[in-house]
């Protein structure tokens, strides 16, 4: 029971820490949804059965699908419990509650050391793709990036990588005008010829951190491979080792339409992490855990508000304590 253990004492510090962070308590509020709904049903389980049996585990199945940690993650996880339930010879169903957590975690943590932080490069500009479909808030991830980095002190440039999306390439100036950062960009024209001018003009400024926006169209997928090859051999010869990331973005309100866009984009690039907006937005915060068993890329990000400082990096010990922290 050593994980376990660790649990709680990670349950413990994290209400501690909840009094003076900003990024727990942020955690805290932007779970807030998933948690009323989650462990409020997982609570009421627990009451309706006083013993471990065979109709509890199939309602255990149901609240869990409807938070969203998907059909596959929910059957292992189920066929995981059981056989806890049977060696340890749990029938306590508010104990079963806390052996349900420490799995959860397990799923994430799985023994790997799959890291959240991003791969900065030793030397010259790190570069950082920012893939994903329209609609899900990229040009606004990248904009709370620039800030992020901007406020850590890093010189800045944004590349327009979404050429012919009409306002594309204009939004994203507005963006980097509001996050004083530089800015590169040019309409209708190949993308990737503009992101090689772009990263010679982010080699002779002493750049740190480039920012590319990309176009989001994948309803055809061949022609999206095709356009990130060429952008991907266009940064490695500009930056060798680059980009240092591709991230993903993923609007959390769209569920499992969100994990069907990171299965697809898998298969057309090599993305190093995921970005997960809006996820204060939904009641179905589980998707953290879905996306991870799904396409098993770490979630590097997660959006947790509209304001420029509610982008945070992911912490998985955050985030089991934001969603389970009334129930242990």
């Amino acid at each position: 029971m050593g994980l376990f253990n660790k649990l709680k004492n990670i349950f413990n510090n994290k209400k501690e820490e909840e009094k003076t962070s900003e990024e727990v308590k942020k955690y805290d509020e932007g779970l807030e949804k998933t948690r009323t709904e989650f462990v409020s049903k997982l609570n009421m389980l627990g009451i309706k059965y006083t013993k471990v049996n065979e109709e509890y585990f199939e309602e255990l199945e149901n609240v869990l699908i409807m938070a969203d940690i998907g059909v596959k993650t929910v059957m292992d996880f189920i066929e995981r419990l059981r056989k806890r339930v049977k060696q340890e010879n749990i029938t306590d169903t508010k104990y079963l509650n806390e052996v349900i957590v420490d799995e959860l975690f397990i799923i994430y943590v799985n023994n790997e050391s799959i890291t959240d932080k991003i791969n900065m490069a030793s030397d010259g500009p790190t570069v950082i793709l920012m893939v994903g479909v329209n609609g899900v808030g990229k040009t606004t991830t990248i904009a709370k990036l620039a800030h992020k980095y901007k406020s850590e002190g890093k010189r800045v440039m944004m590349i327009a990588g979404d050429t012919f999306r009409a306002g594309a390439v204009e939004q994203l100036k507005i963006w980097a005008d509001r996050t004083d950062s530089l800015f590169y960009g040019r309409e209708n024209t190949d993308p990737a010829g503009v992101i090689f001018d772009g990263l010679v003009k982010a080699k002779e400024e002493n750049v740190d951190i480039v920012l590319i926006d990309t176009a989001g169209r994948l309803h055809n997928k061949v022609n999206l491979m095709k356009e990130l090859e060429k952008i991907n051999k266009v940064i490695g010869n500009q930056i060798p080792n680059a980009p240092h990331e591709t991230l993903l973005v993923i609007d959390a309100t769209t569920g499992q339409n969100g994990i069907m866009q990171a299965a697809s984009f898998k298969e057309i690039t090599n993305i190093t992490g995921i970005v997960l907006t809006k996820l204060d937005g939904t009641a179905k915060g589980g998707i953290v855990l879905a996306i991870k068993e799904a396409v098993n890329i770490p979630v590097k990000f997660v959006g947790l508000g509209e304001k420029m400082t509610d982008l945070i990096p992911f912490d998985i010990e955050n985030y089991i304590y934001g969603l389970f922290k009334d129930m242990l």
